[in-house]
């Protein structure tokens, strides 16, 4: 089982140093994947608002990290758990990751989602309601820049006229995208764009086989092969207020659900160390630690 883990923004309050030592740490321990979530901002409650995390929670921007990442480590893949795609220019975003591709030696990964707070996007003067279709025209054109010579490109939302972006990336055309989601429109998006489904934390086996059934037709539909699809998922849902903060504490049950999740046919668990933190280590050596411990202890029993 590959193992991945979601870099934790907390670990700013150590300084920079410090959260360098902990991304080269992960690749040491032998992780495959480092991932960064993506929030600008967070909105404070109001009648009108949903939220789900505090309105100062803090959180690294995922591209900045990245590079960061990039410079101090050499193997580790690198990638966003997820990029809310919709809120940010899709041309500007092929030439980050396409950067970030080019001086990692090909390790970049785009990881998206649609997003869901409205007030982020509205912050970023963004429309919300018609995300999903900007965010299947954005994924068509961040591949052409990403892929092609000359750039010709005609979308409802988004366009291009006889333009080019280089230098092309070590990965090219196949730097890889995975999707986030288990909504409906997510696993067919995924279908339809995805080298990789980055599926939440699904509690239901039956939910999560129906899902990657779902993914597998909808790929043979759109003639893709589903034998080369990537699979990860969330070990536990994203620390929230109403979450289990101390799942982390005892591991016997992250090991225990991470040979859940590989079981269902998952090829790779996403541990989460914002939620490590939260269960108890406080420092970035302690989370160093736990993160180590369930390394080894996954390989050693799921393998």
């Amino acid at each position: 089982m590959k193992l991945a883990v979601e870099f934790p923004s907390v670990a700013y309050r150590e300084g920079g140093e410090a959260v360098r030592k902990m991304a080269t740490a992960i690749e040491d321990i032998g992780f495959d994947q480092l991932e960064v979530f993506d929030h600008v901002v967070m909105g404070y409650p109001l009648p009108e608002r949903r939220t789900r995390y505090p309105a100062q929670m803090p959180i690294l921007e995922a591209l900045m990290a990245l590079s960061h990442f990039a410079a101090v480590t050499s193997k580790i893949g690198l990638g966003t758990e997820v990029l809310v795609l919709p809120q940010r220019q899709p041309v500007l975003v092929a030439k980050q990751f396409q950067t970030l591709d080019t001086l990692s030696g090909g390790r970049a990964r785009l990881g998206l989602g649609v997003g869901w707070q409205p007030s982020e996007f509205e912050a970023l003067s963004e429309a919300y309601a018609n995300r999903g279709a900007r965010t299947d025209e954005a994924i068509e054109l961040i591949r052409s820049y990403w892929r092609d010579e000359q750039i010709d490109y005609e979308g409802e939302h988004y366009t291009a006229v006889a333009m080019a972006m280089e230098p092309k990336s070590i990965q090219g055309g196949d730097l890889p995208v995975w999707i986030g989601g288990v909504a409906p429109r997510a696993l067919a998006r995924v279908a339809k764009y995805a080298d990789g489904w980055l599926a939440p934390a699904i509690e239901d086996a039956d939910v999560a086989k129906s899902a990657l059934r779902t993914i597998q037709e909808g790929m043979q539909s759109n003639g893709r092969d589903p034998d080369g699809l990537g699979s990860q998922m969330m070990l536990t849902v994203p620390p929230r207020n109403n979450s289990d903060k101390d799942f982390y504490a005892d591991l016997d049950r992250v090991v225990e659900r991470a040979a859940e999740v590989n079981s269902w046919g998952i090829e790779c668990g996403s541990l989460n160390a914002t939620a490590i933190f939260q269960a108890g280590a406080r420092s970035i050596d302690e989370m160093l630690s736990v993160l180590a411990e369930c390394y080894t202890r996954i390989k050693s029993e799921v393998g």
